[in-house]
């Protein structure tokens, strides 16, 4: 069921998947082009991508909110 209180939804798409150390992530400007960084809540591996999300409300599922990521700093 989605995490977002206000959505009972139980269309949870969960996305997986691998990009050895080819991931690009930008947050307010910091960009980096490098492998998945493991404090943006969508990794615990640095070559993999993996989250839920809702198709209903289109929430990403997970503990939120995090702090900012370490590369942007």
């Amino acid at each position: 069921m989605c995490d977002n209180p206000n959505c009972t939804s139980e269309r949870i798409l969960s996305v997986d998947a691998k990009c050895n150390d080819l991931c690009m992530v930008d947050f307010n400007g910091a960009q980096r082009d490098d492998y998945v960084p493991g404090d943006i809540g969508i990794s615990d591996n640095e070559d993999y991508i993996s989250f839920d999300y809702c198709l209903e409300c289109g929430k990403v599922q997970g503990k939120f909110p995090i702090d900012d990521p370490k590369f942007s700093l």
